[in-house]
């Protein structure tokens, strides 16, 4: 097939994802073409490696785009949405003439659904990874009570709430022309379903099982966190789940983020003195540094609200290490709870006493490890992962 790809992303979970399913079809025979709006990251995992072609389409800067600039909770890209949807007209309208047999369309960091959608005539899969977030209950919620990000004066906290609404109906409309949607979980798929009142179909994830791998090094005291350094991470959780441990058996906590808000890593680190807990919070650190604290720690623990999928706990049990997670969103779906990890409520004693017991039984560890590391590689690989997004793409195909 002749495969047109899209995205408008930053660097994270989907970027990788991503840069799989592309060297997946592209290693497997098919003509992989990409085609970029100048926003999108192509400095860390550039598609242009694994690819075919990649075409990079200018977004030209305007002077309401920069004004945006001077509004922290609006993009800063220093461009319109009316700049963007220009742009992605022009990529629609070049694959719309490209003679391509389907399209992947992946997310935008702005609009979430692209306006690429509304435009591509070519059949077209659509992996939405999550609806708009923007506005959500709970991430209001989680900076109010935490007393970070959200002291702003009424008047800004008006033009806030508006900007989220217009992205929130751009994101929905967007989505509204969508004829083949898929999502990562089949907890996404209910928010989109209640989101955008549309089907979809789940394609699960997968992991590259060739560089997640157990490396035969010995485990240390410490446990690990994967993520944005964010609220919605929910590492205060962790923080504070581990600070009803006893001291002596209290493991270090390492958190690795590929990025580090200086207000919210001031207050972790804090919190982590004020509860007791050895904290150690490492920033953009390459994906070898990554997968030997995979390798090197005791358990990998994972607590963030609402996570639609979440790449971290399948990427620990590719490496044979144990996963303990908040039984919420996606992570119910890949880990088995006494096999390859263990679930918790949201509750932080209740955490606090599965982490202890798990530190405690090197041997259930241990199993629990070798069951995670089956798991992965009976169904989590990229291999799996690609072969049931090719079905999906010939089944757009063939319903064109």
């Amino acid at each position: 097939m002749r495969i047109a790809v899209f995205h408008n992303l930053q660097y994270g979970g989907a970027k990788r994802v991503l840069h799989g399913f592309v060297r997946y079809l592209s290693q497997s025979g098919h003509s992989v073409d990409v085609h970029v709006p100048s926003t999108a990251n192509e400095t860390i995992l550039p598609l242009r490696d694994v690819a075919s072609s990649t075409d990079v389409y200018p977004v030209r800067s305007t002077v309401s785009g920069r004004i945006r600039l001077r509004l922290p909770y609006i993009p800063n890209a220093g461009i319109s949405l009316n700049a963007l949807e220009k742009t992605e007209k022009a990529i629609a309208d070049r694959i719309n003439g490209g003679g391509y047999d389907v399209v992947l369309c992946e997310q935008d960091q702005y609009t979430m659904s692209p306006y690429l959608l509304k435009h591509v005539r070519t059949p077209t899969v659509y992996f939405c990874q999550q609806p708009s977030r923007r506005g959500e209950e709970i991430l209001i919620e989680l900076s109010k009570r935490l007393g970070v990000g959200n002291r702003t004066n009424p008047i800004k906290g008006t033009l806030r709430n508006s900007f989220f609404r217009r992205m929130r109906e751009i994101d929905r409309v967007n989505a509204s022309f969508s004829k083949s949607i898929l999502a990562n979980s089949f907890f996404s798929r209910e928010s989109i379903l209640r989101s955008y009142g549309l089907n979809s179909r789940v394609c699960y994830l997968g992991v590259d099982t060739e560089f997640f791998k157990p490396l035969g090094i010995p485990r240390e005291d410490f446990v690990l966190s994967v993520g944005s350094c964010a609220p919605p991470k929910g590492f205060d959780f962790l923080i504070e789940s581990l600070g009803y441990m006893c001291r002596e058996e209290r493991p270090k906590l390492v958190i690795a983020s590929n990025d580090a808000n200086p207000e919210w890593k001031g207050y972790l680190e804090r919190l982590a003195s004020k509860r007791g807990v050895d904290l150690q919070i490492l920033s953009m650190i390459d994906d070898a540094h990554l997968r030997a604290l995979y390798n090197k720690a005791k358990a990998v623990l994972y607590a963030p609200y609402l996570e639609p999928f979440g790449l971290v706990p399948i990427e620990a049990m590719a490496c044979g290490t144990p996963v303990v997670a908040v039984r919420e969103g996606g992570v119910r779906e890949s880990v088995v709870h006494n096999e390859t990890g263990l679930l918790s409520e949201r509750d932080e004693r209740a955490f606090s006493e599965a982490v202890s017991g798990l530190l405690k039984d090197t041997e259930r560890r241990e199993t629990m490890g070798r069951n995670a590391l089956e798991v992965v590689r009976d169904f989590w690989t990229m291999d799996h992962a690609g072969l049931r997004l090719l079905g999906h793409l010939n089944r757009a195909k063939k319903s064109d």
